[in-house]
């Protein structure tokens, strides 16, 4: 092991045109929204110059977005631990790059950062950790001790730390002790032409497949169902809605553990027949493309891709005012905001944009021109991939 780690740190960088080798370090590959962007940019980066190879530390619900990895012709190792503190994870993190042998590594989530940033401090290999979430554990939990850990590991011993939005980067300097100075800001990117292609008889093939009629008002939101996402908050709001909208539906795309929570919810205050749980669905684009009005009441963001796709589809949005959403939006223009946790409010706001198509229109074009202008996808690819070149080239952290 020694030989090879003073094997790695002696190596000269890659020449500045040469094709990077870049081992992903991901927690799993659930259907989370960090774990569905890394699928988009596996896509672009070949052409970009990366040889992506992705690695990933646990299994969560089978890992259902392996199989799109796979089908990209990305190499894929699955590490089969566990827990974080399992005896000999960080070697076989270790042992993973010595097979893969990789120019950086780039890791994703909680676990990843901590024993990849570890490990490849060990091995002389730079590293790059993204931070992806928002996380407010309760004080001296254990959530809160893995928060500090991570921190800790990755303000002495990652070669960049990238924050998803502005509020991301402050939020971790804040409470990890770290200077602002050390957190990169890079937004996440989309693919554009899917969200905003032609989608011919879109409206009418949704409510179709719903049972509902061509008149149906739908109201949409993409979330992993858990507490966070506030998607109770907009249950609870739906019967006010209905008073002034009584064509409303909603529409919930995607699946987690506050699922059966939920449907209770949604038969405790009447709307269960006005509520559809989709499930997880490959044909977003296509969801999107039949609504009428995006919304999303998390109770903390740090940059949600799903709101950038509803943006690219042209639809309105109404959105609670936290994390890094005010940061992707123009108040008012694109996007109503509200303050999370208030389903009156968030009642109003729906109602507003259901009721008024005229404005409901302005606001789904203002919100592609700022799609397009901050978050295209071969953009931010670009943008990544210089950063990896000046990591690669022994450039110094910030």
């Amino acid at each position: 092991m020694n030989t090879r780690r003073s094997a790695l740190r002696a190596a000269p960088p890659p020449a500045p045109s040469a094709r990077l080798r870049v081992m992903y370090l991901i927690d799993s590959l659930g259907h989370g929204g960090a774990e569905h962007l890394l699928v988009r940019y596996l896509e672009a980066l070949p052409a970009a110059g990366v040889d992506p190879v992705v690695v990933v530390i646990q299994d969560r619900d089978g890992n259902p977005l392996q199989n799109e990895i796979a089908a990209l012709g990305v190499p894929i190792d699955n590490l089969h631990i566990d827990r974080l503190r399992r005896r000999g994870a960080l070697r076989s993190v270790g042992e993973a790059m010595d097979r893969i042998a990789p120019d950086l590594v780039h890791t994703q989530l909680e676990f990843a950062n901590i024993l990849g940033t570890v490990a490849a401090h060990r091995r002389g290999i730079p590293s790059l950790a993204t931070l992806h979430t928002l996380d407010r554990p309760r004080r001296w939990s254990r959530d809160a001790v893995r928060f500090r850990l991570m921190a800790r590991i990755l303000t002495t011993r990652a070669s960049r730390v990238i924050a998803v939005s502005r509020s991301a980067a402050d939020h971790f300097a804040g409470h990890s002790g770290a200077g602002r100075r050390l957190v990169t800001t890079l937004y996440n990117g989309i693919d554009l032409e899917r969200f905003t292609r032609p989608q011919p008889n879109a409206r009418e093939r949704l409510r179709t497949s719903l049972g509902l009629e061509s008149d149906a008002r739908i109201i949409v939101t993409v979330a992993v169902l858990r507490p966070a996402k506030g998607i109770e908050d907009l249950i609870t709001a739906l019967p006010a809605v209905l008073a002034s909208v009584p064509a409303a539906h909603l529409v919930l795309v995607g699946d987690g553990p506050a699922r059966d929570a939920l449907k209770y919810a949604a038969a405790a205050f009447g709307v269960d027949q006005r509520v559809h749980f989709l499930g997880h669905r490959a044909d977003v684009d296509e969801v999107l493309a039949g609504s009428d009005l995006f919304v999303l009441p998390s109770h903390t963001e740090a940059l949600p891709t799903v709101l950038i796709e509803a943006m690219a589809a042209g639809l309105p949005v109404v959105a609670t005012n936290v994390g890094g959403i005010p940061e992707m939006v123009e108040r008012g223009t694109s996007t109503l905001l509200v303050p999370p946790h208030n389903p009156p409010m968030l009642a109003e706001a729906v109602t507003r944009v259901l009721t008024s198509p005229i404005q409901a229109a302005a606001m789904g074009t203002a919100g592609q021109r700022i799609v397009r202008a901050r978050f295209d996808l071969p953009r931010q690819v670009a943008a990544l991939v210089d950063e990896y070149r000046r990591v690669a080239a022994g450039e110094a952290r910030p």
